[in-house]
């Protein structure tokens, strides 16, 4: 419009009169309108060259201020507002939009509230449960798992996540650490391996006077309780708000369970107010009510529990459960239910993108995709291959005080950094000794900031906007997590155990773990805890366990440098009966290397850098080496041969 009225002015040129006596011509008019509009012009391009991501911070700023008055709203509520609440409001504002469909069944907002009534109302009768007191959950993907949640938030009680795949040894610590005094085990399609599970560990629950509930109608089991005919006849009524009035801001809602850096898993404390911030994690990447979400990710876990199952509450959306991800159904699953946004972790994205190609792989609704830890590689393939996804990649840690989102869809980054951000959540880069396993600090003490550029570890202040919750009854793997003294004496940081690196255009990427973790098929794996266990065996002495890569596999895949006793021999059919009965299928040492001794730092740490930088290729070394074969069920010697299927990826790890 502004052009179109300056070629006016400009074809046919008026004087225009001022006040008397003076005049101005159309040409010197015209002149101040040209610079008027070259700068109207050259200002957005000047911008776009020198700040092309300004445009993203100020909306990326905007949804963080609407969060922050959300949330600043909510806790100004009384009586006191917390994730329950919401869905509350939810369930009053949609009471037959269907909030889980599962396995061709669907359940309303109402049905699940309801449902949850009748749970919450057939504990409260049962002798071995007192409303406000911790219960653990040893449960796969269901919709039992939300019903019984919701159930146990409207009691009051906290909630212990167990992963469904943890066994004996890692099962009772888990449960213990949280003191849960009843674990609601479910089967809804029997499984004789979950049951199996707990039958293992049975005796030492009943030991502490655990109740065990079964969730099935009959059960011949002594010491486990038939649940289901209970909650089938329990009332439907409202649970009084009086069984959570003792409910503040700083009561843990949930323990989430994370391998951490070092040792047996460490329940990472929720609290409520916790809980009620990471709510908004869908809700500030554009997810809306009418947004069907596709969630297959554990809802042990975070992502599945706090971004699909309270995030999909948050915004009222519903929510497509799977059982587990399958990479065949991905996307019939999405084509059948309209699913508008997945969930992902970078594993997921690599088995979607090495399916076969079809004609229908664009053919879909699927809009947004939010999760952490794509390569920048197979970002681009699933791009080209599926269709204009948008993919908002983060970092976050379940217990870590600090995260980043990607907000501007920089292939390969975890997020963007700015000065403002900073303020809010003092972070920085340090530099960091891999070799000696430490930070580098002066001659003052004190640590030493990486150069942009340049990798260094990420430390955020602990603040009481951004706490750090620690571990449940778990003081000194809590300490090992802070560090002290960074910038000035006596100043106090979060340890991230990460590290990474800022760009020129302040985007951050992750690099590498550090410490005795390391990541394979999505899950962190304790390398302590998987050589307390090795070493637990008839014949093995010492276990050095660490990561190695593999072509085309994400993360680091488990291998152990370990020592035989002395007179014993390397039996491969018992060690593989021991890592199944006593670890995931996560966990299990992949390769096994057979060495006369474990070296050792001059501190005496076990050595790793050396053992990851030589990999598991046999022809690199002299030891022995052994694999995992699930068909021998047995660890059998690496051969050259095998070894090559491995790096062409024709036999998949």
């Amino acid at each position: 419009c502004l052009a179109l009225h300056l070629l006016v002015w400009h074809l046919a040129p008026p004087t225009v009169p001022l006040d008397p006596g003076h005049q101005i011509t159309s040409s010197a008019f015209f002149s101040s309108a040209r610079l008027i509009l070259a700068s109207i012009v050259i200002i957005p391009f000047a911008l776009k060259t020198f700040f092309p991501y300004l445009w993203m911070d100020f909306l990326y700023f905007g949804d963080l201020l609407r969060i922050l008055v959300r949330f600043v709203s909510r806790r100004r509520r009384i009586p006191l507002f917390f994730a329950l609440d919401r869905f509350f409001e939810q369930t009053a504002a949609h009471p037959d939009r269907p909030f889980i469909v599962f396995e061709n069944e669907s359940y309303s907002y109402t049905y699940t509230d309801k449902r949850s009534n009748q749970i919450a109302n057939a504990l409260r009768s049962h002798p071995g449960y007192e409303a406000g007191g911790t219960v653990a959950l040893f449960m796969g993907n269901e919709p039992a798992f939300m019903f019984t949640w919701l159930a146990l938030a409207k009691l009051g009680s906290p909630v212990v996540l167990l992963n469904h795949n943890i066994r004996t040894k890692s099962l009772l610590h888990c449960f213990n650490c949280c003191k849960a005094n009843v674990l609601i085990y479910l089967i809804i399609v029997p499984s004789p391996e979950l049951k199996q599970a707990v039958e293992d560990v049975l005796p030492s629950l009943l030991e502490q006077g655990v109740t065990v509930l079964l969730m099935t109608t009959h059960c011949s089991t002594a010491g486990l309780e038939s649940f289901s005919v209970k909650v089938d006849e329990a009332s439907q009524a409202p649970v009084p708000p009086s069984f959570r009035s003792h409910i503040t801001f700083k009561s843990p809602a949930v323990y989430i369970y994370t391998s951490g850096t070092t040792g047996l898993p460490k329940a990472a404390v929720i609290n409520q107010n916790h809980l009620l911030k990471t709510m908004a994690v869908l809700s500030s990447n554009g997810v809306m009510s009418s947004d069907v979400i596709y969630v297959n990710l554990p809802l042990c876990h975070t992502a599945g529990f706090m971004i699909g199952f309270i995030g999909s509450v948050e915004t009222g959306s519903t929510i497509i459960l799977k059982r587990k991800f399958s990479a065949s159904q991905f996307w019939d699953d999405c084509r059948k239910h309209n699913v508008t946004v997945v969930q992902y972790i970078g594993e997921i994205m690599r088995y979607l993108c090495n399916t076969p190609k079809r004609e229908n792989d664009r053919d879909h609704k699927v809009r947004l995709a939010i999760g952490n830890g794509i390569r920048a590689e197979v970002w681009k393939e699933f791009l080209n291959r599926f269709g204009n996804i948008q993919v908002r990649e983060f970092y976050a840690s379940t217990e870590g005080n600090v995260g980043f989102v990607n907000y501007a869809g920089k292939i390969g980054a975890i997020g963007r950094v700015n000065f403002l951000y900073r303020k809010l959540f003092p972070y920085m880069l340090i530099k960091y000794d891999t070799k000696r396993d430490e930070p580098i600090r002066d001659a003052n003490g004190l640590c030493v900031e990486s150069p942009k550029g340049e990798t260094g570890l990420l430390v955020s202040k602990i603040t009481d906007i951004a706490p750090f919750l620690g571990y449940s009854h778990n003081e000194e793997q809590t300490e090992k997590k802070r560090i002290r003294n960074v910038l000035r004496k006596g100043d106090l940081y979060f340890n991230s155990g990460d590290l990474m690196r800022i760009d020129k255009d302040n985007f951050i990427y992750f690099q590498d773990r550090i410490g005795d973790t390391f990541r394979w098929k999505g899950e962190n794996v304790a390398t302590t805890e998987v050589s307390d266990i090795l070493t637990m065996s008839d014949c093995l002495k010492e276990a050095n366990v660490y990561g190695v890569q593999v072509p085309g596999n994400e993360g680091r895949v488990g291998m152990a440098a370990v020592t035989v006793k002395q007179g014993a021999q390397f039996d491969g059919h018992k060690i593989y009966k021991h890592v199944v009965s006593y670890l995931p299928s996560y966990a299990r040492p992949r390769f096994i290397r057979i060495q006369t001794a474990v070296e050792l730092t001059a501190t005496f740490k076990q050595m790793k850098v050396k053992l990851v930088e030589e990999g598991f290729d046999p022809g690199r070394m002299q030891d022995p080496v052994y694999i995992l074969d699930d068909n021998e069920k047995s660890y059998i010697l690496l051969t050259t041969q095998v070894y090559s299927s491995i790096i062409s990826g024709n036999l998949k790890l």
